[in-house]
């Protein structure tokens, strides 16, 4: 049985653009590697895209969170650095406009993943809940997060968002 490597949302928006923070873009080298690795050892890699409109701001996030990002086709929407680069034209890429993504669950239901991993951004917020949309699909894989893999612009919510994956029976490697 194959592995697969969910990518999420390593956006620029969310490195360096409306809504990064320092340390984001020192995740870019090492997402870039473990892509390399699920490739080069015959594994599936698949990207989430955080992905909205010019009506942001009229949607339920854009009142709670009025900082409008990853607007489709514009620079902040697209992928970051070297793991843009990593990403092949035959990847699938889920386009989500919210934090968790359906579309995702839907396409793993059914499908034979030993082991689930999920890195990128941001950790107390889309890793956590497609993490948690992994798990419903695929309740038999063992789900991972790599922490160094993973960050969030507030260090406490970050830890929090750890310890509810351990508790939700996520695998939580290299936690300082």
């Amino acid at each position: 049985m194959k592995d697969l490597l969910i990518v999420v949302d390593y956006q620029r928006d969310f490195v360096d653009g409306a809504l990064g923070f320092p340390g984001a873009e020192a995740l870019d080298g090492p997402i870039a590697s473990r892509i390399a690795a699920y490739r080069s050892a015959g594994h599936d890699v698949v990207f989430t895209m955080d992905t909205h409109g010019h009506n942001y701001s009229a949607t339920q996030e854009g009142k709670k969170l009025p900082v409008p990002h990853c607007i489709a086709g514009e620079a902040g929407w697209e992928l970051y650095g070297r793991t843009a680069l990593a990403r092949e034209s035959g990847d699938c890429c889920f386009r989500k406009p919210t934090f968790p993504s359906l579309e995702l669950a839907e396409w793993l239901k059914g499908r034979s993943y030993r082991r689930v991993e999920l890195c990128g951004l941001v950790s107390h917020i889309c890793v956590l809940s497609n993490a948690v949309m992994v798990k419903a699909a695929l309740p038999e894989a063992e789900i991972v997060v790599d922490a160094a893999l993973t960050a969030s612009y507030d260090p406490a919510l970050h830890e929090k968002a750890l310890d509810i994956l351990e508790g939700l029976q996520v695998t939580v490697r290299n936690r300082a």
